[in-house]
């Protein structure tokens, strides 16, 4: 395989990843599309932010975003509480029903990743892991 088949295939599994987690995201979670589920992994990372750093920091566009945030918070999953330093800003939050959600669903793609991988052998899983990280860092949004 030359470079050129080895990047047209890279590209057509990434694609198909992809898919694949769009559509595993809804059965794991109804109401919980793959972006939604980020925005709430990036609440809990960070300890809460603004609706406008959410965009920023999944290059994506802030009406989106809103879209996103308002159903989040009719599920209960998010809440805004306003900024201590600046009360024209408004942060969100997860609430203890977004972090347990969250949790569920971060367990069952843990396991979901944990049986495609079985019989993996050790090192290949290594070298996975490994290149991916690498992968994920040479992108520009990275972080």
């Amino acid at each position: 395989m030359d470079t050129a088949e080895a990047v047209e295939t890279i590209q057509r599994e990434m694609t198909v990843f992809a898919r694949r987690a769009r559509a595993s995201a809804g059965r794991l979670h109804p109401e919980l599309s793959l972006v939604s589920y980020t925005l709430l992994g990036h609440l809990e990372e960070s300890g809460g932010c603004r609706a406008t750093d959410l965009a920023a920091h999944h290059a994506l566009d802030k009406s989106t975003v809103s879209r996103q945030v308002a159903a989040l918070e009719r599920a209960d999953l998010v809440e805004r509480r306003l900024d201590p330093q600046d009360h024209r800003v408004y942060v969100l939050h997860l609430t203890e029903a977004g972090r347990r959600i969250l949790a569920q669903v971060t367990e069952s793609r843990r396991a979901a990743f944990r049986e495609r991988l079985t019989g993996w052998p050790r090192k290949d899983l290594e070298r996975f892991a490994q290149y991916l990280v690498r992968y994920n860092a040479s992108l520009p949004d990275a972080g």
